[in-house]
């Protein structure tokens, strides 16, 4: 007899009860029950059905253990000879990923066996059933919580690598996170609705992914990188309150915490401002809170303007975890003789620095691992004082008057044992190098919470930015962005100056999405595309249907679109947006499990009028 053809019958008592154990059975007969993370104490003497995976095998000898796993838990399972000969045989052959299901009574743990750490670890089962449903080559790695394994290794072996209860929970906690977003939504009669996938390239943004059209040979649909002109659209048409959990693309080079395609939850609301999109968001962030975390957070959050977020913090997404303010020094500067900040100052730089409290016994070598770390940011070096009992120590003070030592002393707040770091070069440079060093320094020294969650609004963003390179206005939020009322009489004499109806919220340094009141008149919005050099012709052919619609009553509006992988890796507190999605790709944008991007059959590209060179 093989293998595939097991079965036994075990006589018990006078009565005949019949028990099975088929090894490869694709089907049971046997119903389950109860999940492997349900039982408890209340169950005990409770004839259970349990299906899963085995996660180990213990043999004691006169007895064998095996944890049983599905995604609600674990469950210990007890084999005994005692229930035949066969039965206990067929227990012998169970290996790790098995996927069985086992009846059999609920019994409480001996005294001294007990497992606090898990739910089910008062509890154990005494199998009198079992059958083998699948059996499972040696997985290349334990599906197991712990153990140092490769990145490459687990998204080539996602499906195992998704078997992991951590990652389970992770997308479990993700399911919530979008479910409590739909009920909180609903109850604002807010309505989902579904947007194109396939839509129009605009020139706006990150680059598109195309899809070519077999139908209309030599044109292509685009991917959408949001759904914005298409709930400006659901807008005009009336739907004053929409939502959707999205699916966006962007074909753009990979960085840290992104990904090629990404989901975002997408809302537009009529006939408000600003304040009422933030105050929806807030009500969200605090349901989410209560609902899935459990914890209790403080509305509203602060709000701070770019122009301080800037100056204090060198970015558009301060950490306001920690303090350590970025603070101007130009003006005092002048007042020394040390030719490099002079020079700086001259050709239209600015000297600013930040106190690295308590940082004055750092080394020669642990100030030079600082000036390395913020040329990755194009700071050409960085220039410090040690604050000592007699004044600012360091190879450049001889430069500086007295007069100007104790100024700067007192504009970074420096006292005895401090550190004052200092970058002189382009505002841009200055910003982004003393934002970097910031943060290094901030986890370095341990200055930040960790288990904090703190949020807040940026607001009045300016609504254009120049690009150097390309020498021309560009948008720094969209396109469709409106200007601030008051400034629509300048625009065009001054557009540096002005203001756009915008919002981000930031969660612990990281902006966790981004809005803005839109423009709902054609006038307007012609003379914004026409600063970001749009002429009218090239405006209706990229946008004319959302021009056209403008022209039909279209309401003030506004909206926002939240990350939301970015979102629960925020909430888990892990580093790697990855862990949160289910399929996620790599930093070369594959997928090494379905070996996705792959070439395709040539009479594919044929038919679509595609030659590759």
């Amino acid at each position: 007899m093989g293998i595939y053809d097991v079965r036994f019958t075990v006589h018990k008592n006078l009565h005949e009860r019949k028990f099975y154990g088929i090894i490869l059975n694709n089907m049971s007969k046997l119903k389950r029950t109860h999940t492997c993370g349900q039982l408890r104490l209340k169950d005990l003497k409770s004839t259970v059905v349990l299906f899963g995976w085995v996660s180990s095998v213990r043999d004691h000898g006169g007895l064998i253990f095996i944890d049983l796993r599905d995604r609600y838990g674990i469950t210990q399972v007890v084999f005994s000879p005692n229930k035949g000969e066969e039965f206990f045989k067929i227990a012998g052959q169970l290996r790790h990923e098995y996927v069985v299901v086992i009846r059999g009574m609920v019994s409480a743990r001996p005294p001294g066996t007990t497992n606090p750490d898990l739910d089910t670890g008062e509890i154990e089962v005494y199998s009198d059933t079992v059958e083998i449903l699948n059996r499972s080559e040696t997985p290349p790695f334990e599906v197991v919580d712990e153990g140092n394994v490769s990145l490459e290794l687990r998204l080539k072996h996602r499906y195992l690598d998704l078997r992991r209860p951590i990652v389970q929970k992770r997308l479990i906690f993700r399911h919530k996170i979008c479910q409590t977003i739909r009920e909180y939504l609903d109850r604002l009669d807010f309505v989902d609705i579904e947007t194109p996938v396939l839509t129009k390239s605009t020139p706006e943004g990150a680059r598109d992914y195309l899809v070519p059209s077999r139908v209309n040979l030599g044109k292509f649909y685009a991917l959408p990188q949001s759904p914005q002109l298409f709930k400006q659209i659901l807008m005009v048409a009336g739907y004053d309150r929409y939502f959707q959990i999205v699916r966006c693309f962007r074909d753009e080079d990979l960085r840290a915490q992104r990904q090629p395609e990404f989901t975002q939850m997408d809302m537009e609301m009529s006939f408000v401002d600003e304040g009422d999109i933030i105050q929806v968001i807030e009500g969200l962030m605090a349901a989410i809170f209560d609902k899935v975390i459990g914890k209790k957070i403080t509305i509203p959050f602060p709000r701070i303007s770019y122009k301080e977020a800037m100056t204090s913090y060198g970015c558009d997404a301060p950490d306001l975890r920690f303090g350590m303010k970025i603070k101007d020094v130009s003006d005092i500067v002048q007042k020394s003789e040390f030719k490099v900040f002079l020079d700086t100052i001259k050709s239209g730089g600015q000297v600013r620095g930040i106190n690295a409290n308590g940082c004055g016994s750092y080394s020669r070598k642990d100030i030079d691992d600082l000036t390395a770390f913020v040329g990755q940011f194009g700071a050409k070096g960085l220039a410090w004082f040690k604050v000592e009992e007699m004044g600012l120590s360091s190879s450049i003070a001889k430069f500086f008057p007295p007069e100007a030592q104790q100024k700067i002393q007192q504009c970074m707040d420096a006292k005895k044992g401090d550190l004052l770091l200092f970058v002189a070069d382009k505002p841009k440079v200055v910003s982004q190098s003393l934002a970097q060093l910031r943060l290094h320094l901030g986890h370095k020294n341990k200055l930040i919470d960790t288990g904090a969650f703190n949020f807040s609004w940026v607001v009045d963003f300016p609504l254009f930015d120049y690009n150097e390179d390309l020498k021309r206005y560009e948008a720094l939020h969209h396109p469709f962005t409106s200007p601030h009322p008051d400034d629509l009489s300048f625009m065009e004499e001054k557009p540096l100056e002005v203001k756009a109806r915008a919002y981000d919220l930031v969660l612990n340094g990281v902006e966790l999405g981004g809005g803005s009141i839109r423009i709902h008149t054609p006038e307007v919005q012609k003379r914004v595309f026409r600063m970001l050099g749009i002429d009218d012709e090239n405006a209706y052919k990229k946008f004319g249907f959302l021009l056209d619609a403008l022209k039909y009553g279209a309401p003030p509006h506004g909206g926002i679109a939240l990350g939301v992988d970015r979102m629960v890796t925020l909430l888990l507190q892990l580093d790697d947006i990855r862990e949160v999605i289910a399929f996620p790709k790599t930093q070369k944008a594959t997928c090494l499990m379905t070996d996705a991007p792959s070439e395709v059959d040539a009479q594919q590209l044929k038919e679509l009028g595609i030659r590759l060179v």
